[in-house]
């Protein structure tokens, strides 16, 4: 069954954290977790680690995250065996264009096509979706400096993910909505969407 946790900024909120948990198939300090980045700054390096030490602290152990850096060519078969893929933010473009190149848009999936839990960050919750035309909308989208034509997402479901969402920002992601013909769900950072099979449930920071 299809599970997945859709969030703006990680595992920063309580209510997101409980949901997380209770998803686990395992005791929590014997769940392995692959985290997919591919940072060009260090300044992006930073929410990397900042990702990491939030699943340290919710008690996993540091020896099972698994880091897959999508920036190299990397071996797929060491990357198969955990329970969960967190897969981090950044330019939402770059990301998809490097794990198609990796092979690791074929990983990804069929981890989840197996029920492994797929937890998204930021742009790893708009790839998640059908495409990430939503990635460069407005006056904070992310530059498409890779010139990728095809954006289709994984498919995983047909919503659109606007991460970090602000009050100001309501007028451009209601104008996205009016493009097109499937659900789109501003996240404030500390929100998420948690899918599991057909059930969707929208969770807010209060």
């Amino acid at each position: 069954m299809k599970k997945l946790l859709l969030t703006s900024s990680g595992l920063d909120n309580k209510k997101v954290n409980d949901e997380f948990l209770k998803l686990l198939p395992k005791q929590i300090r014997e769940i392995k977790v692959l985290l997919v980045f591919g940072v060009k700054t260090e300044e992006e390096m930073f929410y990397v680690r900042e990702s990491k030490e939030e699943l340290v602290e919710l008690g996993i152990l540091n020896e099972n995250i698994l880091e897959a850096n999508i920036n190299n060519n990397l071996n797929l078969e060491k990357f198969r065996d955990y329970e969960i893929i967190y897969f981090c933010g950044g330019n939402t473009y770059y990301l998809l264009d490097r794990i198609r190149k990796t092979k690791f848009d074929k990983l990804i999936k069929e981890s989840v096509n197996e029920g492994k839990l797929y937890l998204g960050v930021s742009a790893g919750s708009i790839i998640a979706g059908e495409n990430i035309d939503i990635a460069g909308w407005g006056s904070e989208g992310d530059k498409n400096e890779v010139e990728l034509k095809d954006l289709s997402g994984l498919e995983f479901t047909n919503i659109s993910i606007f991460p970090h969402y602000k009050d100001e920002l309501k007028k451009e992601v209601e104008d996205f909505r009016k493009m097109v013909n499937s659900p789109v769900e501003g996240l404030h950072d500390g929100e998420a969407i948690l899918i599991i099979g057909d059930k969707i449930k929208r969770l807010n920071k209060k």
